[in-house]
C-alpha cells in the first residue's frame, strides 16, 4: 500500500521492476503531420518542444550520445541501476519501420536500458508498427503514448491538432492487447473549454483501453502561436490558478477509472520561455502534496464516481 488515494506511478515503477527506472529524453528529429504539409502547418497552436526538452536532447546529437549523457548526469543524482530511452519531442512514430527500427534498437543496446517510452500521435500509428513493438515487448518494456488533448472535436481544431477524437479511439483500438503499455497525454484548460466539459474528458478517457495517464494544466509558452492568441485575446483563455487547479483534479480524478496509472499532474515549463499562468514557482512535488489534502480533506479518492456503465 502506498497511502496514496489514486495509483501514482512511481509505486508502480518500483513494484514492477523493484527499484527507480529513470527516463532518458531523446530528440532525434522528427517532424509532425500538422507541421511539414500533409496535414496542415505550425503545429498545435500551444507546442513549444523547448519548454520540455533537457538541454542535452538535441537532434544533432546520436541516440546513443543523448543516453550517455542522461545516464551520467542522472547517476550522479541516484543510483539508477535502469533507464527508459523516452523518444519524447515531436512524434516519435512519423517515420518508416526500417528507420525506427534503427533508431529504437539502437536505444535499447545502450547499457542499461531496458525500455522504450514512445511518444506520438493517434494517427501516425500503422499496423506494422504496432506488430513490431508488440515483438520488442516480449523483451523489454515498451510504452507508447498518445497525445489526446483533449475529447471535444471542437477543441481539437481550434489548437489545430488535425486529427479528431475518432482517430484517437481507432488508434488504441488497434493497440489493445498487443502486449505493450498503452498511455494516455491530456492537456486540461484548453481555450473555451467549461468545467463540465473538462470532467467529462475523465469519463470519456477512462473508456480507452489505456495503462498510464499524464495530465497537465495549459501553459502559455513563448515562440509558440497561442503565446501570440493570448496577447492579442487574453479574454479567450481562462487559465487555472493553482489553487483552482488542485480543487479541480481533486473532482476529476473521483471520474476516473481506478486502475489507470497517473505518471503527473503537472509539467513544468521553463521559467523563462512560460508567460501564464504564474503559479510563483510552485514545484510539481508541492503541487502533488496539495493534490493529496484535498482528496483526504474531502475524503474522495480515485475512482470513487466512476461508472462501469458509462
Amino acid at each position: 500500500m502506498t497511502g496514496k488515494r489514486y495509483l501514482d506511478y512511481s509505486s508502480f515503477i518500483k513494484s514492477t521492476f523493484g527499484e527507480r527506472v529513470q527516463k532518458i529524453s531523446i530528440d532525434i528529429g522528427f517532424s509532425c503531420p500538422n507541421r511539414d504539409g500533409s496535414k496542415g502547418f505550425g503545429g498545435c497552436t500551444y507546442c513549444n518542444n523547448n519548454s520540455f526538452n533537457p538541454d542535452y536532447c538535441v537532434s544533432t546529437k546520436s541516440i546513443t550520445e543523448q543516453l550517455e549523457e542522461g545516464i551520467r548526469r542522472f547517476s550522479e543524482k541516484y543510483k539508477t541501476q535502469y533507464y527508459f530511452a523516452y523518444f519524447q519531442a515531436y512524434t516519435n512514430t512519423y517515420s518508416d519501420l526500417e528507420a525506427l527500427k534503427t533508431m529504437y534498437e539502437e536505444a535499447l543496446r545502450v547499457p542499461k536500458v531496458i525500455g522504450l517510452v514512445i511518444g506520438t500521435r493517434p494517427d501516425c500509428i500503422s499496423e506494422e508498427i504496432i506488430e513490431y513493438l508488440s515483438e520488442l515487448s516480449k523483451n523489454y518494456y515498451i510504452s507508447l503514448e498518445f497525445g489526446v488533448e483533449s475529447t471535444l472535436n471542437s477543441t481539437l481544431k481550434k489548437v489545430n491538432r488535425c486529427h479528431t477524437f475518432e482517430d484517437t479511439k481507432a488508434a488504441y483500438k488497434l493497440c489493445k492487447n498487443k502486449g505493450f503499455h498503452l498511455g494516455a497525454h491530456l492537456i486540461l484548460g484548453l481555450p473555451g473549454e467549461t468545467k463540465d466539459e473538462l470532467l467529462h474528458h475523465a469519463i470519456e478517457i477512462s473508456k480507452l483501453p489505456i495503462d498510464t495517464l499524464k495530465l497537465h494544466h495549459l501553459q502559455i509558452v513563448k515562440q509558440s502561436v497561442m503565446a501570440s492568441q493570448f496577447k492579442k485575446h487574453p479574454e479567450h483563455f481562462n487559465l487555472f490558478t493553482s489553487e483552482a487547479y488542485i480543487e479541480f483534479i481533486a473532482e476529476f480524478i473521483g471520474l476516473l477509472r481506478p486502475d489507470i496509472i497517473i505518471e503527473r499532474f503537472i509539467s513544468e515549463a521553463p521559467l523563462d520561455l512560460l508567460i501564464a499562468p504564474n503559479w510563483n514557482g510552485l514545484k510539481n512535488f508541492e503541487v502533488v502534496a496539495k493534490i493529496d489534502q484535498e482528496l483526504s480533506k474531502r475524503n474522495t479518492w480515485q475512482g470513487k464516481y466512476f461508472k462501469y456503465d458509462a
